[in-house]
């Protein structure tokens, strides 16, 4: 399995497209596709993201691979498939400021890992929040470049609690990188240093959602 799961990588850092859609079409027939999903592609994806924070990788092969990997899940584990993660219902956005890299990394990596997930784009306070309660959003992903916007973060949860939402929230960017102790200042329920932390800290926090 190591050596399918080098090869699969190798294809992701090569932006090989139909590489690594043959590795995986080899293997759908002889594995399950959830199966396959957690023990290649996330597993790919991690190392991949490790990668990028000691520096062997750029950025750029981390968004590529993500985008890669979301394509070819949605082959054998289309959106609508029921085998799609039994999952609380969750959504990602960025807080006021306009820089989406980030989340669109994020929401990558974790359709690619078989959640689905609602992308609420650039917002501000009073339209995330109603968002949040028109979806009835359980797990909502904040993404910040600026200390500002993560402080706003306060008021989010303030709402929530003061309108008896019980949504969880998870927070990322520079500002809780700088500072980590910031997430818990603002209210979050859990925090991702980066982008490929995110499936482990959704999956943990999907336990304490009802």
């Amino acid at each position: 399995m190591m050596n399918v799961v080098n090869d699969f990588m190798q294809a992701l850092l090569n932006v090989d497209r139909l590489l690594a859609k043959k590795i995986i079409d080899d293997h759908v027939s002889i594995m399950h596709p959830i199966q396959l999903i957690e023990d290649i592609v996330v597993v790919a994806l991690e190392r991949i993201g490790t990668g990028w924070q000691d520096g062997t990788y750029a950025l750029s092969q981390v968004y590529m691979s993500g985008r890669i990997c979301e394509e070819v899940v949605d082959t054998i584990l289309p959106p609508s498939d029921p085998d799609r993660k039994d999952q609380p219902k969750m959504a990602i956005c960025v807080l006021s400021d306009h820089h989406k890299l980030g989340k669109t990394i994020v929401y990558s990596l974790l359709r690619a890992s078989g959640f689905e997930l609602l992308d609420f784009d650039i917002v501000e306070v009073n339209d995330m929040v109603a968002r949040v309660k028109e979806q009835k959003i359980k797990i909502l992903l904040i993404s910040v470049l600026m200390l500002p916007s993560a402080l706003k973060i306060k008021k989010v949860k303030k709402i929530f609690k003061d309108e008896g939402l019980d949504t969880k929230i998870i927070v990322g960017g520079a500002p809780f990188r700088f500072d980590d102790q910031l997430w818990q200042e603002v209210g979050a329920d859990a925090m991702c240093e980066t982008a490929s932390e995110a499936v482990s800290v959704v999956h943990n926090l999907m336990e304490c959602v009802s």
